[in-house]
């Protein structure tokens, strides 16, 4: 008979195709031993792609290309794409670019779109695009400028941290799955991974 420590060395090993500390936290909280390899590939934009195409696109290729690097590994891709409408926001990047995004927030809806791929072993994709929408307070320029010295938010698309302060902007948001806001849609991974043979819990 196999035991459970023997079986979990047999299984495939997990490789996130990212190297985002926000992903990778999230990741860890499956309590999974898993690995994270940078993708290294372009992300362009493709005239006329839809928010959540782009998301699904990205994740697709962002497992492909480390399944090249590590083949016969589990591999999740996952890539997030924030949208007002059809006019994509991308990372801030500085304390301007912050600003600059929750202004251009105020009072809309703000739709992000999480893509997820997973490839097994042999080769077979599992993908899943979470939506989730959000609405944002028509904030003050005092309310923006107190924010974004309280939490620098740089590199996450829309310049805030719903985990962190930044849910005090918003008046709903409205997901199936919270963690995908962060970066991973968990509630789905799960999912994919036991199609791949991997027990969660």
């Amino acid at each position: 008979m196999t035991s459970p420590a023997e079986g979990a060395t047999r299984r495939p090993p997990l490789v996130l195709a990212s190297t985002s500390t926000y992903r990778a936290q999230l990741l860890a909280r499956l309590g999974l031993p898993f690995q994270s390899v940078r993708p290294a590939i372009d992300e362009p934009l493709h005239a006329g792609e839809a928010p959540a195409g782009r998301a699904r696109r990205l994740a697709r290729e962002k497992a492909a290309a480390v399944v090249q690097q590590r083949p016969g590994a589990i591999v999740i891709g996952s890539d997030q794409v924030a949208a007002i409408g059809t006019v994509i926001l991308h990372k801030p990047g500085d304390a301007a670019g912050q600003r600059a995004q929750l202004q251009l927030q105020c009072g809309q809806q703000v739709d992000f779109h999480t893509g997820l791929c997973v490839v097994d072993a042999l080769g077979q994709r599992h993908e899943h695009v979470d939506h989730t929408r959000c609405r944002m307070r028509q904030l003050t320029e005092v309310e923006i400028e107190r924010y974004v010295r309280a939490e620098p938010a740089y590199d996450c698309a829309g310049g805030f941290k719903v985990e962190g302060l930044g849910i005090s902007l918003f008046s709903t948001v409205e997901s199936v799955d919270p963690t995908a806001l962060i970066g991973l849609p968990l509630v789905a991974l799960c999912a994919c991974l036991r199609q791949c043979g991997v027990e969660v819990p």
